[in-house]
């Protein structure tokens, strides 16, 4: 029987992951995220920008003219390191913390109980609109490096308390018994027996939540709340925040004013966003059908 999600999420991921390394290399592409705010129709007349969606723009353009497509391919990069990063290092923070509290009077298994409580009842974008906004971050030259170790941990707990409590049922599997019995460390045990087993969970748990932090990263983006930014001083005693990066998110934040100029400009990115999630999730739920069939 065919896996269909796992199919779909992967001709899904593949399409995306060729537009993201293939994309930018098209000359168009590159001449697409040029100013070109007017266009002469001919000698006596002209249009503005922001222009709707047509042969020349597919996705139309934002104010400044740039063709949202042309955005969209040149941002798919940094936003998808930025999805894979952040949940990367939140389930080898997972994994390493769920080890140290193998021992049940281990104070990190107390930690781990904390943060999972902690992300129950405090909504991560909420954690994150009050971490992110902070001043020693939002100016800090540092700041991107925060902002993804803060996203990482912020949901590190709900992470390791499932991988405990998957642990928690292999532990009284006849196999790991044996393997205690024969003299294991627990690394050897962690490394040996637990580690190989919880893999499937782990495959299908880390694609679904590739999917919440793409879903994450568009709700700060909605808030105007950019991950990559520097300060600006366009003054004496004046400046502003500026983005650093044309990733998805920080799309959708700076089309957020434009939306009554033109609905096409914040909505592309976010239908970029959503068809990233929706490949994530396919995946996951692929994985999930293949390991329970086995």
């Amino acid at each position: 029987m065919t896996n269909k999600p796992l199919m779909i999420g992967s001709i899904m991921l593949a399409a995306i992951l060729l537009f993201s390394v293939i994309g930018p290399l098209i000359p168009s592409i590159q001449e697409g995220i040029k100013e070109q705010r007017m266009v002469f129709v001919d000698s006596t007349t002209y249009e503005r920008a922001p222009f709707p969606p047509s042969l020349t723009y597919p996705f139309g353009s934002d104010q400044d003219g740039k063709d949202i497509l042309s955005l969209i391919i040149i941002g798919a990069k940094d936003t998808l390191l930025l999805i894979f990063s952040i949940t990367a290092i939140r389930y080898l923070a997972a994994i390493l913390l769920t080890f140290l509290g193998l021992n049940k009077k281990s104070p990190f298994r107390l930690l781990i109980y904390g943060l999972n409580g902690f992300a129950a009842s405090l909504p991560i974008i909420f954690a994150a609109i009050l971490f992110i906004t902070m001043p020693m971050f939002t100016f800090s030259p540092n700041r991107i490096i925060w902002v993804i170790i803060f996203l990482s941990l912020t949901d590190v707990g709900r992470v390791a308390y499932i991988i405990q409590q998957t642990m928690s049922s292999i532990s009284h599997s006849q196999f790991v018994e044996a393997g205690v019995t024969v003299g294991n460390t627990p690394i050897g045990m962690f490394t040996r027996y637990y580690l190989p087993n919880l893999l499937p969970e782990i495959m299908v748990q880390f694609f679904m939540d590739l999917g919440k932090v793409a879903l994450l990263l568009g709700q700060l983006g909605i808030f105007s709340i950019f991950v990559s930014q520097v300060f600006v001083q366009t003054g004496y005693g004046f400046g502003e925040l500026q983005n650093t990066s044309m990733n998805w998110s920080t799309l959708l934040g700076m089309a957020r004013s434009d939306i009554l100029k033109g609905f096409w400009i914040p909505f592309f990115p976010a239908l970029a966003l959503t068809l990233v999630i929706f490949t994530f999730n396919f995946i996951g739920e692929g994985l999930r059908q293949h390991y329970n069939r086995g």
